[in-house]
């Protein structure tokens, strides 16, 4: 399996960036196998579905950052669990987290978002981790879509932790506004649940129509990733992208 390429920024002031979405179940398995993960796949930037949200949630999400070489951009507890890791190379504009509306009897759910740089290039970010009711999570699906235009940026991203599969209304709805990415350019394996056996695609990247997707899937052949380590860090398999985002205008 080819190698995703790596980050960098283009003379023509568009940028390859790498961006990893991953499910790390509020850090309760190994933390040391996870920092192992994401420090691999070399992202630029980190959706994370499943932050601590409790006691000391900061310093438990901090502490996975600095194993991974990354720092807190925003969300954890604020947006109800999404949050974004990003590098140095990363220049941010602004962020928000966003609490979704809450329905009786179901935990509630929010977006992190972020506008973000790299050289030339701007690119709006929403992390999400849908709900698990259907009907709910149709509803944040747009929700989610309103969210990303109302970035105000001609380029953006979204992903997380969908709760649907390819065939299901929500992320049918999300993909016929936005690049599936691993539909788009499929790269490594498909399936993200569970690691102990990979049956189904709940967790996603989509893009902009703009946004140029070069490769996109789990990362089991990226060198420093094994078996034993993307069992033991969590529930989920993480999705890894390579994107190029061209110059702003």
């Amino acid at each position: 399996m080819a190698l995703l390429p790596e980050s960098r920024t283009n003379p023509d002031g568009s940028a390859l960036i790498r961006v990893l979405s991953y499910n790390i179940r509020s850090m309760r398995d190994d933390t040391t196998a996870l920092a192992r993960v994401i420090t691999a796949c070399d992202p630029d930037v980190v959706l994370i579905q499943e932050a601590p949200r409790f006691f000391r949630w900061r310093k438990k999400l901090a502490r996975l950052a600095r194993a991974a070489n990354l720092v807190i951009l925003t969300g954890g507890a604020t947006a109800a669990g999404p949050a974004i890791l990003c590098n140095l190379r990363t220049t941010v504009e602004r962020t928000e987290d966003v609490l979704l509306p809450l329905t009786p009897g179901l935990h509630r759910r929010g977006f992190a978002t972020a506008v973000l740089r790299f050289g030339g290039a701007r690119l709006g970010v929403l992390c999400c981790h849908l709900s698990l009711q259907k009907d709910e999570r149709y509803a944040q699906g747009g929700m989610l879509l309103d969210r990303l235009a109302g970035l105000g940026v001609e380029h953006a991203i979204a992903g997380g932790d969908l709760n649907d599969r390819p065939t299901g209304r929500t992320f049918r709805r999300l993909a016929d506004s936005l690049q599936d990415c691993w539909a788009t350019a499929p790269w490594g394996s498909e399936y993200t649940s569970t690691p102990l056996d990979p049956h189904q695609r709940i967790d996603a990247i989509f893009a902009t129509k703009g946004v140029e997707v070069l490769g996109c899937g789990v990362p089991l052949g990226q060198p420093g990733i094994t078996q034993k380590d993307l069992r033991a860090a969590t529930d989920h398999l993480p999705v890894l992208a390579a994107l190029r985002i061209p110059a702003a205008q």
